[in-house]
């Protein structure tokens, strides 16, 4: 295993897609965590900017950092002026200070007046180095006054300080700012609005590739005729060659799936889904018929029965005969448990067969006064044939 090869280490699986007509490698997790690392490395894979050996299938996080490293010093401007180089060289150094974090979460604190805006915090340093679009779309509706009043121009933090503060305060006016606030961030726990998603789709330039905020996870975000989409790194989705984007179409996080050429992917064919559940049905059907038509050649032959045969005799013989059946059914059932999982419409029909069955071996289970009552029949009947016969013969007096 991986991690057993690297222990103590990251380990992630390379998923490798087909972009733009080129293989291409993709970092994938098996936790939902927040890893700008991976956001950032996709970003850089997908604008083939960091390359990785052909048909590499796992990678360390310390692997990656170097990687991320080598690149962030390769990628020094050469000829820019002193005070540019002096400027870049201080970024750097600040952005090297920070890369540990990449792996476990960034201090990124939005604010809710602009897609691109957020508090400034050395974290932000390592996207303006790399020269990676940062967005995030949980923006306050400017058409709704009491709430732009309430959040103002706060950041996340401070508006959570805000709503705290306004709860203690004795001004009603500022007790209910702080009420309407703490409804905006409860009405909006997804982090996106639609118009910060309507805000987003303007702002993200065709065919751009950037890293989008929410929910505290980094998501590698492009944009492809007019329409956002974001990288699907779950590595549940390894070797699903059609599932590379999800769209970013609404607040509530239910995208459609996308290969690389951002094709969706085809749903199960309700034509082909029918015919297989009707092709089931006729089976299990045919199934039924064969059992009860077994159950039918096995019913007991009344006829071929000894006339002589005493009651007793009888009664074993079919006690013998529902044992028989009994034991088959049990073991057929224990078979069938092992190996195939019946059909809910086969086993119906096969329970009313079995009842039916039994029903009919217990109604078999008192033959003698069966038997006994046919003898009698004949008897009473043989009698009244004979008067029959007398008063054909005789004369009619009148």
């Amino acid at each position: 295993a991986p991690r057993e090869r690297f222990p103590g280490q990251s380990v992630y699986h390379i998923k490798w897609v087909r972009w733009k007509e080129e293989n291409t490698p993709v970092i994938t997790q098996n936790e939902n965590g927040p890893c700008p690392l991976l956001a950032i490395m996709n970003v850089l894979l997908l604008a083939w900017k960091i390359k990785l050996p052909p048909m590499m299938e796992i990678i360390t996080a310390e692997q990656l950092m170097e990687y991320l490293g080598d690149y962030i010093l390769d990628a020094k401007p050469k000829e820019i002026s002193e005070i540019q180089r002096l400027n870049y060289e201080q970024n750097m150094s600040d952005a090297m200070a920070i890369l540990h974090k990449l792996q476990t979460g960034l201090d990124v604190n939005v604010k809710f007046t602009g897609v691109r805006v957020f508090e400034y915090t050395p974290e932000c340093i390592v996207f303006d180095l790399l020269d990676i679009p940062l967005y995030h779309g949980w923006l306050v509706d400017p058409q709704v006054a009491d709430i732009v009043k309430a959040v103002g121009n706060c950041s996340y933090n401070q508006l959570v300080e805000k709503i705290i503060s306004c709860k203690q305060s004795d001004n009603s006016e500022l007790v209910s700012e702080g009420f309407v606030a703490e409804q905006f961030l409860n009405n909006t726990a997804t982090q996106l609005t639609y118009h910060g998603l309507c805000e987003l789709t303007s702002a993200v330039q065709e065919g751009e590739l950037c890293v989008f905020f929410r929910n505290n996870h980094f998501s590698t975000m492009t944009k492809y005729k007019g329409q956002l989409y974001l990288l699907v790194t779950d590595q549940g989705f390894l070797t699903e060659e059609k599932v590379v984007w999800e769209s970013l179409h609404n607040v509530d996080g239910d995208g459609n799936f996308c290969d690389s050429e951002f094709h969706l992917r085809p749903p199960s064919d309700p034509e082909t889904v029918y015919r297989g559940q009707q092709d089931q049905i006729d089976q299990d059907y045919l199934m039924a018929l064969s059992l009860q038509q077994e159950q039918q050649n096995q019913e007991i032959n009344w006829e071929q029965i000894p006339e002589g045969i005493s009651d007793l005799e009888l009664a074993k013989k079919l006690q013998e005969e529902e044992d028989r059946r009994a034991s088959q059914y049990y073991q057929e059932q224990e078979q069938a448990a092992a190996q195939v999982q019946i059909a809910p419409t086969t086993m119906f029909v096969l329970l009313m067969i079995l009842f039916s069955l039994h029903k009919q071996v217990q109604g078999a289970a008192s033959p003698a006064s069966g038997r006994q009552s046919g003898s009698n029949e004949r008897k009473r009947k043989e009698p009244r044939e004979k008067e029959k016969e007398k008063e054909k013969n005789s004369c009619v007096l009148l």
